[in-house]
C-alpha cells in the first residue's frame, strides 16, 4: 500500500466513524423521547474510542443527549484528547508512521 492510500484509508475510516458516531447519538435521543429500547452507553462508548470520537462529541451537543451525565461529558473529551495524544505520538514520536 502507498503512502496515500494508507492516508486515504485512514480519512474514509475516520469519516465514516464520525458519521456513525454523530447518528447513533441522535437514534439514541429518539430513541429517548419515544421511550424505546436504547442503544447500550456502551456501544455509544465503543463507537468514540473506534475513532469516532468527534462525531459523537458533536452529536450529544447537536442532540443535547447524554450531556447531563459526568460519564458522557468527561468521558468523550477525554476518548478524543487521547486519541490526539496518540495520533500525535504516532506522526512525530520516536517511532513515528510517517505515511500517517
Amino acid at each position: 500500500m502507498t503512502n496515500l492510500s494508507v492516508q486515504a484509508f485512514i480519512i474514509g475510516y475516520l469519516a465514516i466513524i464520525n458519521i456513525i458516531g454523530f447518528l447513533i447519538m441522535g437514534l439514541d435521543k429518539l430513541k429517548a423521547k419515544k421511550r424505546a429500547f436504547r442503544i447500550p452507553e456502551a456501544t455509544l462508548f465503543l463507537i468514540a474510542i473506534m475513532g469516532g470520537s468527534v462525531g459523537s462529541l458533536l452529536g450529544m451537543y447537536i442532540f443535547r443527549h447524554k450531556i447531563r451525565h459526568l460519564k458522557f461529558t468527561i468521558g468523550m473529551p477525554v476518548i478524543l484528547v487521547l486519541q490526539v495524544i496518540l495520533f500525535l505520538f504516532l506522526k512525530f514520536g520516536p517511532f513515528s508512521i510517517h505515511s500517517i
